[in-house]
């Protein structure tokens, strides 16, 4: 009998076999008579089919993904009576049986098979696959492709290959050309091609393939509206490349300067390198997309909590530029005394300083959900209600306060046991509308705070002294239920300015020092 096979419509070939024959995948020590081992979705010992009495027969042999005889599955159905013009479906591959008298030729079944490849290198090669055929160069090719686009990791890299090896392919091609869809504005944006020169893109032949979702060849006298970008290409082929639903962009090839016209089977490759190109591209696209949101994250983690940084990053890293107006409240800590504390210090004892103290209390404003806008020397600027709103940020910003000034007290503590330099602060913190949010560039923005509140509280933590707290006003209005002890207090601000502020503590006996 005579066997035709063809798979995925990318190439076909004929065999002539005797009067039985196994189809399968020739692998781990199975010999079959019809390899299929290029379709994954074939079993080893896929279906047998054979010669009885004038008449064909097939049957299932026991396969992953069954056998089809015309779409209808006959897994566990037993044997099929088969006609010439019955078509047998496995994996992705299609056969047709016709019985010819010929000489019969068998393929030689080996008692065993001992192979071992380098995953390193392609399993099939070009240069040698050539000579047996174009369907097989062509297979060739595919095998090849997924090892080369995916040991690509710059993007600029990847793009420049797939064109240079669309060219491969189709050798009767002269020209390649690679545009992808700008996911911000939805355009099409030139990346790759090959050679240098002139590129073959149509813009609107580009936009049919994406929106039709399909690829296609275009013949200058069969559609004489739409041309290239000259007129020395008679013929061009376009094929979107598309990943999971989504048009990422389009491959083009064109015959510039040469008299072939491309057929079917070209641009079924052409289609086949796009689906592979498409998968690399989009594997990139989420590469740069994780970087840049590890980045984001990683500069969001140095200001707000992580769970204020999670909520943000919900965004997906695109965090909208521009400033709100709300109110929030802001807290200052200042350590007191620092300017004549480092003139006495070396270098690298000012950094551990500064990084033990800041580390301790950027925990503490980060416990009470409040947000670090930034370090300025010897100062933290906090604030709470932002950017997240918290309608408790006036207690929580309290609260953070206190227990600051309690931890610098652990902190003294630990540090003198060992005869580290110690130092303490002193805490403002008011309440009023400012503007905030984030500001920069998309990819480097900073959080920042502005208002005529923010100078006002830098002035009550100016007026507290080492180990106080000092709240406004304002504040202590808003608050004085979760205070146990506040005593007022009149403090000298700039410009002769003086503010009624409110000392606040914990413990009743530090009003006595």
């Amino acid at each position: 009998m005579r066997i035709i096979y063809s798979y995925k419509d990318i190439f076909e070939d004929e065999i002539l076999l005797g009067d039985e024959v196994i189809v399968g995948r020739t692998e781990m020590g199975v010999a079959v008579d019809v390899d299929l081992r290029f379709d994954r979705g074939v079993s080893h010992r896929h279906a047998r089919i054979w010669l009885k009495e004038g008449q064909c027969y097939v049957e299932d042999l026991g396969s992953r993904n069954g056998t089809l005889i015309n779409g209808e599955n006959i897994l566990a159905r037993g044997s099929r009576h088969l006609r010439e013009e019955d078509v047998i479906s496995v994996g992705d591959t299609r056969l047709h049986v016709k019985m010819v008298a010929e000489p019969l030729r068998k393929n030689p079944k080996p008692s065993s098979i001992t192979l071992m490849l380098d995953a390193k290198k392609p399993v099939y090669s070009v240069l040698e696959e050539a000579a047996q055929g174009d369907a097989e160069r062509r297979l060739a090719i595919l095998y090849e492709l997924p090892l080369q686009f995916g040991g690509q990791m710059r993007p600029d890299s990847l793009l420049q290959m797939i064109v240079s090896r669309l060219i491969e392919c189709i050798p009767a091609s002269a020209r390649a050309a690679l545009v992808l869809t700008d996911p911000l504005t939805n355009t099409l944006l030139l990346k790759a091609h090959v050679p240098p020169g002139e590129p073959c893109v149509s813009m609107t032949l580009a936009h049919r393939a994406l929106e039709q979702r399909v690829g296609f060849i275009w013949q200058r006298e069969v559609d004489p509206d739409v041309t290239q970008t000259d007129s020395m290409a008679d013929c061009a082929m376009y094929a979107p490349l598309l990943w999971n639903g989504k048009a990422l962009g389009v491959a083009v090839l064109d015959n510039y300067q040469k008299p072939y016209r491309f057929g079917d089977n070209d641009l079924r490759l052409l289609m086949a390198v796009a689906q592979h190109a498409a998968m690399a591209v989009a594997n990139q696209l989420l590469q740069e997309e994780l970087r840049r949101e590890s980045a984001i994250k990683s500069n969001l983690l140095r200001q707000f909590s992580p769970k204020i940084a999670e909520r943000l990053l919900k965004h997906r890293g695109r965090l909208p530029l521009g400033g709100q107006r709300s109110e929030v409240t802001i807290l200052f800590a200042d350590i007191r005394g620092f300017s004549k504390l480092s003139r006495d210090l070396e270098p690298e004892d000012i950094v551990e300083l500064l990084n033990c103290y800041f580390s301790a209390l950027t925990s503490v404003v980060f416990f009470y959900d409040g947000s670090v806008v930034q370090y300025v020397g010897d100062t933290i600027l906090s604030v709470f209600g932002s950017p997240e709103p918290d309608s408790n940020h006036y207690e929580q910003a309290v609260h953070a306060a206190l227990k600051m000034q309690e931890r610098m007290y652990e902190l003294n503590s630990t540090r003198e046991a060992v005869g580290k330099i110690t130092c303490n602060i002193g805490i403002g913190v008011h309440c009023g509308e400012i503007v905030h949010g984030f500001v920069g560039m998309p990819d480097s923005m900073g959080f920042s705070v502005i208002g005529d509140a923010v100078n006002r509280t830098a002035r009550y933590c100016a007026g507290a002294k080492e180990g106080e707290v000092l709240v406004s006003s304002t504040l202590y209005e808003r608050v004085w239920r979760i205070i146990p002890y506040a005593e007022a207090v009149t403090i000298d601000a700039k410009f002769n300015e003086s503010l009624s502020a409110y000392r606040v503590t914990n413990s009743k006996r530090e009003f006595g020092k």
